[in-house]
């Protein structure tokens, strides 16, 4: 059975708006291994529209955003040689988000993030995520994610 590793987070810091399972209005983006990748899929809402037909950046920019913090603690237990899903996952927050918009995305499909490892250090992890619309890359992101401050973690 795949697990998503959004669904390993522990409860305190499980209510990110982009991917968390605790937040019942957000996106509840899930993000899988896939070989040396990781992948998520989400499919747009007629409201998150910039102009008719046309997915909005801001929602472009944080789907990889979310999807890259994913892909951190995907990556970071595989270097340690654990398997993702078998336990809490360590939870990463963004430092740095790059995000090139490099076609219009059209509502109406499902989109695709596929991600991959730049670097994978003690407490930092860079990666980069490909936004597929269909088979066409639209969106290119690249984040570097650090092991979240204990003084982010609730009291």
């Amino acid at each position: 059975m795949r697990i998503a590793i959004q669904d390993t987070y522990p409860d305190d810091v499980a209510h990110c708006y982009g991917c968390s399972r605790l937040n019942p209005h957000g996106y509840q983006l899930k993000t899988y291994p896939a070989g040396e990748q990781t992948e998520s899929r989400f499919t747009p809402e007629l409201y998150h529209t910039a102009v008719p037909g046309f997915v909005y950046g801001g929602l472009i920019a944080s789907l990889i955003d979310c999807h890259s913090t994913g892909s951190a603690a995907i990556f970071k237990m595989q270097a340690e040689g654990k398997e993702p899903g078998s336990e809490e996952a360590p939870r990463f927050v963004t430092a740095r988000l790059e995000v090139d918009f490099l076609a219009p995305t059209p509502l109406g499909v499902e989109l695709r993030l596929v991600g991959r490892a730049v670097e994978v250090k003690e407490r930092k992890v860079v990666v980069e995520t490909d936004l597929y619309a269909g088979q066409k890359v639209t969106a290119r992101g690249r984040a570097v994610l650090v092991l979240m401050p204990q003084t982010m973690a609730a009291k």
